[in-house]
């Protein structure tokens, strides 16, 4: 009794930080996500003989009903063992480059993806902001957004590839969110869904896959207050 009546104690103080929070314009971090993860083809290639795949990945946040997801000050992804990153393949574009001139001034070749993320209110007919994926070589990645609404705002989110020497991760991608994204004409970014399609040829590519036919994944999201919200899953795959 005296457990249960401790638990209903801090579910209690939780909802009434939360709603202080909201009440103060304080950001409110998500408190999970729900990512849906598709590769195609699911038979993994070999080392002598990569794969190239496709990827769709669509998530949405778990937040209180008073609140809204703000934007990440940062993301991180872990990929799993048996995948291959080949940056090093395709043109390159630089964080100079986009800077300057945005995508036009990249090789047409180096865009990989187009995604989109948002906020699900229904009553919000403006266009979702939009995400370019842009191959920056062999450790660098560049994420281009455009949001439109209230005000229109692009820049570039730098990402770095790094390689791991791990059991269960073959590579980690962290990318870091330009405070003008946090913010615009000061109203605060949300994101509380998001989708991005990778398909170009074998940029990414799969080598193997796992004694239990499992591809694993993590995401971890840190927010400007502090706190990180991580979730992993699995792909079913193919040897």
């Amino acid at each position: 009794m005296f457990a249960r009546k401790r638990l209903i104690a801090l579910g209690v103080a939780s909802a009434v930080g939360v709603l202080a929070a909201v009440a103060l314009g304080q950001e409110v971090v998500p408190i999970g996500i729900n990512p849906m993860v598709k590769v195609s083809p699911d038979k993994a290639g070999t080392p002598s003989h990569p794969r190239g795949i496709e990827i769709d990945v669509r998530g949405t946040f778990d937040v209180p009903s008073e609140a809204v997801a703000p934007m990440p000050r940062s993301v991180d992804v872990w990929f799993p063992k048996g995948w291959v990153y080949n940056g090093a393949k395709y043109p390159a574009c630089t964080l100079a480059a986009l800077n300057t001139g945005g995508p036009s001034a990249c090789p047409p070749r180096s865009i990989m993806s187009h995604g989109t993320f948002g906020d699900t209110d229904p009553n919000d007919l403006s266009p979702p902001p939009r995400v370019m994926i842009i191959n920056g070589g062999r450790t660098k990645m560049y994420f281009w957004v455009v949001i439109q609404n209230p005000a229109r705002v692009q820049a570039a989110a730098p990402g770095t590839i790094a390689k791991l020497d791990s059991p269960r991760w073959s590579y980690r991608l962290h990318a870091d969110i330009p405070g003008s994204l946090h913010v615009v004409a000061g109203i605060p970014i949300v994101m509380d869904t998001f989708r991005v399609h990778v398909r170009r040829s074998d940029w990414i590519a799969t080598t193997r896959c796992p004694r239990d036919h499992r591809w694993r994944y993590h995401l971890k999201l840190t927010y400007t207050s502090g706190p990180s919200v991580e979730t992993g899953g699995s792909i079913a795959c193919r040897s």
